[in-house]
């Protein structure tokens, strides 16, 4: 949220960026977001640092692709990239994601029908999604019981011009419990 909204600035503490987790960092600087990486060290045996985060993407001429073996360490990202795809001037195309269709809901299906639902060109593929360029507008939305679901689209509805409602939005609590709290933290 805070990449997409310019002259925004938000600090994350104490962050685990082991190699699974810190390829996003890569995907969201590949994306021209403005991220950096300090006091990296170690506790309890895992890699941690505080991550600072710049509003402002710089432009793409080509879509972000995602495929291959890092869909892997994105697996349960994606849903918030997908977001992301709709900020990006050229947008984004996910590929060899199908594991997406088998978690705690169709994460592809879900993703694709919010994203339409506030109005974004979204476009649901075999095993990923293709996502333009989009203006996102206030919806309703659903999370389907998915916490995943639930944070990519506080993150569109905070992007989105009107309100944004997601019915369900408390599941968020299975994997971050102060996320809301967190978002409110990003300013525009």
């Amino acid at each position: 949220a805070a990449s997409c909204l310019e002259g925004s600035r938000l600090v994350l503490k104490d962050v685990g960026v082991n190699p699974t987790r810190a390829a996003l960092l890569d995907v969201f600087r590949g994306a021209g977001a403005d991220i950096s990486v300090a006091d990296l060290r170690t506790e309890a045996g895992e890699p941690i640092a505080d991550i600072s985060v710049r509003g402002g993407i710089e432009a793409r001429q080509e879509p972000l692709r995602l495929s291959g073996s890092l869909i892997a360490n994105l697996i349960d990202e994606i849903p918030a990239l997908a977001v992301l795809g709709t900020q990006l001037p050229a947008g984004l195309e996910v590929k060899d994601a199908a594991e997406l269709r088998h978690k705690e809901t169709d994460r592809i299906a879900a993703v694709v029908e919010n994203l339409r639902k506030m109005g974004a060109d979204a476009e649901e593929l075999d095993e990923g999604l293709r996502v333009g360029p989009s203006r996102l507008q206030g919806a309703a939305v659903n999370s389907f019981g998915d916490h995943r679901i639930a944070m990519a689209f506080a993150v569109a509805g905070l992007l989105a011009q009107g309100e944004t409602m997601i019915e369900g939005a408390d599941c968020v609590n299975v994997s971050f419990p102060g996320f809301f709290g967190v978002l409110e933290n990003v300013v525009s």
